[in-house]
């Protein structure tokens, strides 16, 4: 089961113990910390939230770029196993770190409000006042030819070289301070994160451009937060159906909708963002070759009602622009 069904009543007294399942990095610690929080707040003392530390695959192997790992589920797979153990009640995910379908028993049993859904330049100090000294905006494209810029994503590298083939993009692999630090070392003269990790993490500031999803399209789900649980444990659906947020759930509808059809992962140059109007949603979704060339985008606009068709109906968009052949000779076909 993958997606979130409501409205759920508590039909148990709120005590006891929910285990929430987190890696150690900063950013998932913070998330999880503020999903206990948020519980903490609603239900009162006697629920009693516990963090449980848990190390996954994409954790143990630092020395090699994702998409030669494995991809989507490297960050996941660990603890959806304690999940359907029972050593843990909650997971809390990045939800662009899940794969387009769930293991077998498990859901997406809420999705709180989404934070910024968008891609982050973050310069080195030196090379944003030569920038600024020579009257040039701080930008993708006004970073100068040989440039080091720093990502571990195939999109990210993907728009990088689209937007600015000068530079040169190098793997980066790491937790969000530690990639900072790399980049402040003088390693990168560039990186690029999700301003929504570093927003989270009070970094914000670190942000020197937020770059425009029109030209810079993010990772499908990103700046969503995933809460999984058992699919049968109704107890923790209803636990957690306070926070859920619908605008979040409606967009992470129609953008794991794209993922599922094209099957992408860490392996795919691909991005998809959601965007809401009232009762309608536009959705815009990318494809590109690692090397930047060819790129296929398309945009469907619709009901919000009808936001996993949308998704789905983008990816075959892209799919009959072309889109197909990057997907196969990404894959190893011909």
């Amino acid at each position: 089961m993958n997606s979130e069904s409501w409205p759920l009543e508590l039909t148990e007294p709120l005590r006891g113990v929910v285990r929430i399942g987190t890696r150690a990095s900063k950013l998932a610690l913070w998330q999880a910390h503020w999903v206990r929080d948020q519980l903490r707040a609603c239900w009162g003392p006697t629920l009693e939230v516990e963090l449980v530390h848990i190390t996954t695959e994409g954790d143990r192997i630092q020395d090699r770029p994702l998409h030669q790992i494995g991809g989507k589920g490297l960050f996941v797979n660990g603890i959806e196993d304690q999940l359907l153990a029972g050593a843990v009640d909650l997971a809390v995910h990045s939800m662009k770190d899940l794969p387009g379908a769930l293991a077998d028993g498990l859901m997406i049993c809420c999705t709180p409000a989404r934070e910024d859904s968008r891609d982050a330049l973050v310069v080195r100090a030196d090379v944003r006042q030569a920038l600024r000294d020579a009257g040039e905006p701080v930008t993708i494209e006004s970073l100068p030819a040989g440039a080091r810029v720093g990502t571990t994503s195939l999109r990210r590298a993907a728009l990088t070289r689209r937007l600015n083939p000068g530079v040169e993009v190098i793997s980066l692999r790491g937790n969000v301070p530690t990639r900072l630090r790399k980049l402040d070392e003088g390693q990168f003269d560039a990186i690029l994160l999700a301003a929504a990790g570093l927003r989270r993490l009070g970094l914000g500031d670190r942000v020197d451009a937020a770059l425009d999803p029109e030209v810079f399209c993010p990772a499908a789900t990103q700046g969503i937060l995933a809460l999984e649980c058992r699919a049968a444990d109704e107890r923790v659906r209803a636990l957690v159906s306070p926070l859920r947020d619908v605008d979040a759930a409606d967009m992470a509808a129609a953008e794991r909708s794209f993922l599922a059809r094209l099957e992408g992962g860490c392996q795919v140059p691909m991005g998809c963002l959601a965007v809401l109007d009232g009762a309608r949603m536009r959705v815009r979704g990318v494809v590109a070759d690692p090397s930047g060339a060819p790129y296929y985008e398309a945009d469907l606009e619709g009901p919000r009602a009808d936001a996993a068709a949308l998704g789905h109906a983008l990816a075959g968009a892209l799919l009959d622009q072309g889109a197909r052949e990057v997907l196969r000779a990404l894959a190893g076909g011909e």
